[in-house]
């Protein structure tokens, strides 16, 4: 049978009694937790604080950084470009080469390297305005335009193309008028079979007819020739040109070879409408050498295009008429009642 009564330490025989703790070293009890093998209550009062995690946690410091040498770099460099690392150094010096060349072509000789520009008057025509250059801005410029439909070609008796330059027409007139003076200067283009005499002798005389812009002193007109040409002694232009020529000397105003037109200080005449007029004159090529003279002059004087004023009346001077007349009738002059 078991007994119920206190158990007998093993070992000793000693039974414990109340309020008896066994001895330290042999006399402990086998299974008994050691002092040190005791863990704290939860109500011991060094747990009683609250539990805070730290906001930064420790960071192992940076590994330090290997520098190898210039050799290395240049190795990584190369394996992670691959090919483009070799090609790279030949760029450099091409880009360079090419600028160096640039630089040496624009400090050369312009004519050599520099593409030709598109002829202007100022280029192709010996006597040009004096002062002006390729690069000086590109003067104001009128015309009558080009006719939707070309008239049936006269009979060829003007020269379709002339050389391209101009000669002035030396001499020079009385002054016409009574008006501040206005000083101009006749050309004619070379090769076209035209006495430039002839010629400057009937801009002149129409210029100072009383009927002209000088009409009741409102100016006066004189022809000068070569010399004050040359030195820009004057005020405008009056040049005789081909219709293979006009756009050269009124380029991108639209003449399409068929009108005149005033570019600059030059009132440019269409040889062919000298010579031959348009339908609505009627060949009556007098008065419309008168027209035309007046109404390219009164361009380089500042004056615009005007409207027919109403069927039957007089057409102004101002207006186009080697395009049609639109009911008016034909007028070659700005003040024709003198």
């Amino acid at each position: 049978m078991t007994s119920s009564g206190p158990r007998a330490d093993r070992g000793t025989g000693q039974q414990p009694g109340p309020g008896r703790r066994p001895a330290d070293g042999a006399g402990q009890h086998p299974w008994a937790p050691s002092p040190a093998d005791r863990r704290p209550r939860r109500d011991d009062p060094a747990l009683r604080g609250p539990l805070v995690a730290r906001r930064d946690p420790v960071r192992p410091a940076p590994a330090p950084v290997r520098r190898g040498p210039a050799g290395s770099r240049l190795r990584r460099f190369v394996r992670r470009h691959g090919w483009r690392a070799y090609a790279l150094p030949f760029l450099v010096v091409a880009t360079v080469i090419a600028l160096v060349d640039v630089v040496g072509t624009r400090g050369g000789d312009p004519g050599a390297a520099a593409p030709a520009a598109a002829p202007t008057a100022v280029e192709v025509a010996p006597s040009a305005v004096p002062g002006t250059s390729a690069e000086a801005p590109v003067p104001d410029a009128e015309g009558e335009g080009s006719p939707s439909a070309l008239p049936p070609p006269a009979p060829a008796t003007y020269v379709e193309q002339g050389a391209g330059t101009v000669s002035v027409v030396d001499g020079s007139s009385t002054v016409y008028g009574t008006g501040p003076l206005q000083r101009f200067v006749v050309e004619v283009e070379d090769g076209i079979g035209v006495d430039g005499g002839q010629f400057a002798e009937a801009v002149t005389a129409t210029l100072g007819d009383p009927r002209s812009w000088g009409a009741g002193g409102r100016l006066s007109v004189q022809r000068v020739g070569a010399a004050e040409a040359a030195s820009g002694d004057y005020d405008f232009r009056v040049s005789l040109v081909s219709p293979g020529s006009m756009e050269v000397y009124c380029p991108g105003v639209g003449t399409g070879g068929y009108t005149s037109c005033r570019y600059g200080e030059r009132a440019v005449i269409n040889l062919a409408r000298w010579e031959t007029a348009v339908p609505d004159y009627d060949g009556d090529i007098a008065t419309y050498r008168q027209y035309v003279v007046n109404h390219e002059v009164g361009h380089a004087l500042g004056n615009g295009h005007e409207r027919c004023p109403g069927p039957g009346q007089l057409a102004p001077v101002m207006q186009q008429q080697t395009l049609g007349l639109q009911g008016c009738a034909k007028n070659a002059w700005p003040y024709p009642q003198g």
